[in-house]
């Protein structure tokens, strides 16, 4: 079986799924729509204790609706909520959606992270960037770092923004033998710092005062908790798919797994300020076990999360792993 280290590619290689990315650079804001024009099973699992959500409740297996035809990833906190709207409309215009009684609903779950404490914080994706950016989505490649909904994404805030680092978007995806595709796409806004999970190194995170990465987090934690500092602002969105033919309560299960490469990836991770979402969309009807996807997934989760960090360039005021 491959090893998470050598997952390449991008979640855009599972058929059926577009990807596109639209963002405000001077503003530092954005958002990700990824279309899925034939529809897909998904399921959802909320870990953060202060998420940003639209639609997440029809994606309980207990629900009426088995498929979505979109997801969108947005900056803005509860404002960029509004960029779904866009994505529904584009999908509206094309016939693409849910047929209730004759109307085309397309059912777009969505979730954002809080970016507004860096760039212009109001300036915040709205119904017309989620339209672009649904206008933009394309399968195969897709990019990374500072795009879409990771534009103004931060990480390693445990010692203050003044001390964090660049985040942003990171994809990859595996194929094993036989066909099986199982590929994620991280928006990287930790409050935590980011470590390669095939190492252990850091990668990007809280920095001292000589700009090296801190690595004490219960320090930092205790620090906080003393000076009584909010934690919010914090977020890492995660979608995993594949070709594998799943159920809604498979995929629901495969979006839990997705956490444990959260875990992996974001040390620490799942904080009372962190609004981590984590989605599982399967478009095939390839033959493959809920365990085997979501371990698969879990992998390339974390494989996503670290490419984000090293794939951001420096913006805001903050330095970026790949050029601090």
């Amino acid at each position: 079986m491959m090893h998470a280290a050598s997952a390449a590619g991008s979640i855009g290689d599972v058929p059926g799924l577009l990807v596109g990315h639209a963002q405000d650079e001077r503003a530092l804001t954005g958002c990700t729509a990824i279309l899925i024009p034939g529809g897909g099973v998904c399921g959802v699992d909320v870990r953060g204790a202060a998420p940003g959500t639209r639609e997440t409740d029809l994606l309980a297996p207990t629900a009426h609706i088995e498929r979505v035809h979109g997801l969108c990833l947005s900056g803005g906190s509860a404002f960029g909520l509004d960029a779904a709207s866009g994505v529904v409309a584009f999908l509206e215009e094309r016939g693409l959606g849910y047929d209730a009684r004759g109307w085309c609903v397309p059912l777009v779950p969505a979730a954002v992270i809080f970016d507004l404490g860096i760039g212009d914080g109001y300036v915040r994706p709205d119904r017309a960037m989620g339209y672009a950016a649904a206008e933009a989505a394309r399968p195969g490649a897709v990019a990374e770092g500072n795009v879409g909904a990771g534009c103004g994404a931060s990480v390693g805030k445990l010692a203050g923004i003044e001390r964090a680092m660049k985040g942003g978007v990171g994809t990859a995806c595996v194929c094993l033998e036989g066909g099986l595709l199982v590929g994620a796409l991280a928006v990287v806004n930790a409050l935590g710092a980011v470590v390669d999970s095939a190492t252990g190194a850091r990668i990007a995170g809280p920095r001292a005062e000589d700009g090296t990465l801190f690595d004490d987090d219960i320090a930092l934690i205790v620090a906080r908790e003393r000076a009584r500092t909010a934690e919010g602002g914090n977020t890492t969105l995660v979608v995993v798919a594949t070709n594998a033919r799943l159920t809604k309560a498979g995929a629901t299960r495969v979006a839990l797994l997705a956490h444990d490469g959260i875990a992996r990836a974001i040390v620490p991770a799942h904080l009372s300020g962190d609004g981590d979402v984590a989605f599982a969309v399967s478009t095939g009807e390839h033959e493959a076990g809920v365990d085997l996807v979501g371990t698969l997934g879990a992998r390339v989760t974390a494989v996503a999360i670290a490419r984000a960090v090293r794939a951001a360039r420096p913006a805001g005021g903050l330095p970026a792993a790949g050029a601090p």
